[in-house]
C-alpha cells in the first residue's frame, strides 16, 4: 500500500481535481484508536486496486482537515472511515469494522 499522507487543504482540492480522472481514496485514521490501527492493517494486507491513489489522514494531528472533508462531501465524521472520491464527489464511505478493500474496489467499477 502506497499511503500519501494528506496534510493540507491544497491537496484536498488536489486529489478532488484527480479525481476526475481515477478514483480516491481517504482514509481518515486515529492514533489512538485500535479499531483504526486495525482497519489499516486489514486494508494494507488487501489486494489493492490499480487505477487508485491512496491518502492516509491522521485525524488527531488534522482534526480541522478532517472536518473540511466532513463538510465538503456532506459525510459525518468517523473514525475510522474511507470515503472514496471521484468525479469530485463522494460515491462511497464506509466506517469502523464495515470497512473492506474489496467493497472499495467494487464501488470503484461501479462509478
Amino acid at each position: 500500500m502506497d499511503w500519501q499522507k494528506l496534510i493540507n487543504e491544497n491537496q484536498l482540492e488536489e486529489l478532488v481535481g484527480k479525481s476526475q480522472e481515477k478514483p480516491q481514496l481517504i482514509y481518515k485514521h486515529s492514533t489512538r484508536c485500535g479499531t483504526s490501527s486495525l482497519i489499516k492493517s486489514r486494508l494494507e494486507r488487501a489486494a489493492a486496486p490499480s487505477g487508485m491513489d491512496f491518502y492516509f489522514l491522521d485525524l488527531i494531528a488534522y482534526r480541522s482537515l478532517s472536518d473540511k472533508i466532513a463538510q465538503s462531501f456532506g459525510v459525518s465524521h468517523e473514525s475510522p472511515q474511507v470515503l472514496l472520491i471521484q468525479n469530485g464527489e463522494c460515491i462511497y464511505h464506509q466506517s469502523h469494522g464495515a470497512i473492506y478493500m474489496e467493497e472499495i474496489a467494487a464501488q470503484s467499477m461501479r462509478a
